[in-house]
């Protein structure tokens, strides 16, 4: 089980979510309307802060292309992305497109997250999420009210390529609590043995 801790605003938290294990990190940009979000500066800080096998992830609700540049400029090993983005060419990074519950399932992407949550902790329809892991050949990576308590549960009932926590391992917006970071990772891992 893949496991990418999200919405990572301090380097530390990024480097103890990397030693507990996580696969991948996530530092929100270019969302002003998100507590989470960071500049890009503070983002490529973040971002150097883990190894090269930390796959780095830079999320976003931006519609804007110019912002999307700026997002690519800082070299992530991949994008997550909100709003339909339409590519003339393929990206230079992998990118994974986020779904609710009403969007079709894309296929000109790498990944797809589904998540109605967007951070706010709302849980995301299990139904929802098995129906797209069956009907979707791409990696299906499940996000949206998940905690260390409910995760492996999730994961027993989806069986997605990943799971995306952020306010589910948080004692603020953005602040995450390193206990919550090491029992969902543990939780997540113990689900599939």
């Amino acid at each position: 089980m893949r496991i990418k801790c999200c919405g990572i605003t301090r380097p530390e938290d990024a480097r103890y979510a990397e030693a507990c294990g996580a696969d991948a990190i996530g530092v929100v940009v270019f969302s002003p309307a998100s507590k989470r979000s960071v500049t890009p500066e503070r983002a490529r800080e973040i971002f150097d802060a883990v190894g090269p096998f930390t796959t780095t992830v830079a999320v976003s609700h931006t519609a804007s292309y110019r912002d999307l540049e700026l997002i690519f400029a800082l070299n992530p090993d991949a994008v997550q992305i909100s709003h339909p983005f339409v590519f003339r060419e393929r990206p230079v990074v992998k990118v994974i497109r986020v779904i609710g519950r009403d969007d079709p399932l894309p296929d000109d992407c790498d990944a797809i997250i589904v998540d109605e949550s967007h951070g706010s902790g709302k849980e995301f329809d299990l139904s929802h999420a098995r129906n797209a892991v069956r009907r979707s050949g791409l990696p299906i990576i499940l996000a949206g009210g998940l905690t260390p308590e409910n995760v492996a549960d999730a994961i027993r009932q989806v069986h997605p390529y990943a799971v995306d926590v952020a306010t589910g391992i948080e004692t603020a917006p953005g602040i995450k609590d390193h206990t919550k970071i090491a029992a969902f990772i543990a939780a997540a891992r113990r689900s599939v043995k």
